[in-house]
């Protein structure tokens, strides 16, 4: 097997990543071995990776002419990490010597956030017209699914009738890494998954079938879902595009803003680091200064006096 090859079946079977992760990681590995191709004159890229090619400086003309293609910067920064942990596996395979990325600055990505609806927004979202007659309430028991949980669109496509535990009112999801969690299901959510199960789904609870299915009767895809909400928004007059992120950012700030502790939304988002949390948490600094203007006994306004001379 080919390095990059090897590298990916490390990926997938030691580390658990994505079929997502796998895609993107192989087409950067793709576009590094056409620059290596084009750098000792193969019109095509040649076959595979030549090792005995890799240097710091063919790494940093690679990085540079990425620079020319207008990625941003997010992009560049996941294709250098790419780089990175692809030759950190080739040393401890023994097939490189050294780490030719492993001094590079990483490109400053900037942490961008999706839009976050305020409660008024998402009640309006959740509880308004504009559904569609065949589907309606397949549609509103993935919206309130995704605002009840947090879930990722690809965590909620992947449900299989079976993950709904509605006694517990938990669902079991596999998230990044096929690692899985229970994340707790809200009143809402829990009756409008029940009413699609019974009135439009009609299933009888089979281990392994799909919880949500497209009109054809296969499971939904991640772009369906992408669809149906940009299709709400549209409909409630936004000018702003609503993703399933969106919502997913919109549960974790309105749980922390009614007092919820972080480590719980971390472990109900399924992130592996607090840091990644507090990223989708972010406050209105007119919450903070009405939280402290109530709580703090020095918050209180009073008339200043000026001070007099002794």
């Amino acid at each position: 097997m080919d390095p990059v090859g090897s590298f990916l079946e490390h990926l997938r079977v030691e580390r658990n990543l994505s079929p997502a992760t796998l895609r993107a990681y192989a087409a950067d590995l793709e576009q590094f071995a056409a620059f290596l191709g084009s750098a000792r004159g193969e019109d095509e890229g040649g076959e595979g990776i030549d090792l005995s090619l890799i240097t710091l400086k063919l790494v940093r003309s690679f990085l540079a002419h990425l620079s020319t293609l207008g990625l941003q910067p997010s992009s560049l920064a996941r294709k250098q990490a790419a780089l990175r942990s692809f030759f950190r596996y080739l040393n401890r395979e023994g097939a490189l010597e050294g780490n030719p990325a492993k001094t590079l600055p990483s490109p400053g990505a900037p942490k961008k956030l999706p839009p976050l609806l305020t409660v008024d927004e998402a009640f309006r979202l959740l509880d308004g017209p504009g559904f569609s007659k065949k589907s309606r309430h397949r549609d509103r028991a993935i919206l309130e699914l995704l605002y009840s949980s947090g879930l990722r669109v690809g965590e909620l496509v992947s449900l299989d009738v079976g993950d709904v535990d509605f006694p517990g009112r938990v669902v079991r999801v596999r998230g990044k890494g096929r690692r899985e969690r229970l994340v707790p299901v809200g009143s809402k959510a829990a009756q409008a998954l029940s009413r699609y199960l019974t009135e439009e789904r009609r299933s009888s609870g089979v281990e392994g079938q799909p919880l949500f299915l497209n009109l054809r009767g296969t499971r939904l895809s991640a772009r369906s879902v992408n669809r149906l909400l940009a299709a709400l928004s549209r409909h409630q007059g936004w000018k702003r595009r609503l993703t399933p992120h969106a919502l997913r950012h919109s549960f974790a700030t309105h749980l922390l803003s009614g007092g919820a502790d972080l480590r719980a939304i971390q472990e109900m988002l399924g992130h592996r680091s607090l840091s990644t949390t507090q990223r989708y948490t972010r406050v209105n600094i007119d919450q903070l200064t009405e939280a402290y203007d109530r709580a703090h006994p020095r918050s209180r306004k009073k008339a200043v006096r000026p001070l007099k001379d002794t």
